[in-house]
Parts: C-alpha cells; structure tokens; sequence
C-alpha cells in the first residue's frame, strides 16, 4: 500500500514514515528477504533516503526513513537517549522480578555494559510495552532473553512522540512539518520515574 508525495521539487530532504512489515529488511542490499525500498518509490531510492536505525526483519512498525544526513546521526546518537517504543509479545508470562530487573538495566549476554534502565508498562501477562532510550544490536530481544524470557512478537510503536497510528503494515507518508519538528527537537524525551 503506497502513499503518495506531497513533496515540491524545490524541497531537498525527505522525511518518511512506514509500517515496516514482517519478512522485509531495513538494506538496500538484503540478504534473505524483500527489502524496504521495494515498498517505496524509486524516487526516494534516487535521492539517498536511507532508514534511520533499523528494525529487524521479523520486527514490525514504525520506521522512519530520511535523506538528512545530520537529523539520521541526532536520532541514532547514544548521546541523545531518544526514547523508542515497543509492543512486546513474550512466550512466558512476566514476572515481578523480571520487571524489576528490566526497570533497573541488565547485563547483556557479550556486553558487559548494562542496559539503560527501560520503562516497562504490563498489557497482559505476555504482552508489555516496553520503552528504551538506546539502540543497541537486537536489544530488546537480548534485554528479555537475560532476564530469562523470550520474545515472541515485537512492534515499534513510537519514536520519541511520534507514533505510528491508523496505518496498515507496508503503508507509508510523508511527515508534515510539525512531525519533523518534533524530531528535531533538542532536547532528550525523559522518560517516567518508576
């Protein structure tokens, strides 16, 4: 399902929003799957729209793609702690502890740095939103792993206060001025003290 460009041909930089299926790779180049520029037009391709971060390809939601080369590096910066939303599905139910212990930061498996403290909000016993300020290789799935669960499913909901709402997987549009504002914006999201 396509959106359509709203863009003027004066306009240089291009900021997209896509609900990034499952089975799709966030490279140019993928290895195994289709990827997300076979859900774009090719003039987004021709004018160096790259993702900013990436989602693996068994991961859904939001995933914005942009050919701003500095507000790609402000939004993937460690420094800046953007927070990043998740809707989790886990194969056992979560417990007291494992919360706890994900609300303080954990020790990843080969990375002896723990984890920023995460935001953990409970929607059932097996499904949590789970919200991150880093964006370290498969973290959320590593993050569940050492502390001794699994996840099943798993869905980008919100990029600091942007959300992917009202459109269906593969879909795609172009942010309005104030979306990028809110981006831009320089100042970290903080999120809840628990």
């Amino acid at each position: 399902m396509a959106g359509k460009s709203k863009r003027r041909k004066d306009e240089a930089f291009i900021y997209i929003m896509l609900h990034k299926p499952s089975g799709v790779e966030c490279s140019r180049s993928p290895s195994a799957h289709r990827s997300v520029f076979d859900l774009l037009p090719p003039e987004f391709l021709k004018n160096g729209v790259q993702p900013v971060g990436r989602l693996d390809a068994d991961t859904t939601g939001l995933l914005i793609l942009t050919n701003d080369g500095e507000l790609n590096h402000v939004l993937t910066s460690p420094r800046r702690k953007l927070p990043k939303t998740y809707r989790v599905e886990l194969k056992h139910p979560l417990t007291e502890e494992q919360i706890q212990r994900l609300s303080e930061g954990v020790v990843l498996r080969d990375d002896p740095e723990p984890t920023a403290p995460a935001h953990v909000l409970m929607l059932s016993e097996r499904e949590m939103e789970l919200t991150i300020t880093e964006g370290r290789y498969h973290q959320v799935k590593r993050m569940l792993a050492a502390v001794g669960n699994r996840v099943e499913r798993l869905h980008r909901t919100a990029i600091g206060k942007l959300r992917l709402e009202g459109m269906a997987e593969g879909a795609w549009r172009e942010l309005s001025a104030d979306e990028v504002s809110l981006l831009k914006r320089p100042k970290p999201q903080i999120l809840p003290q628990l």
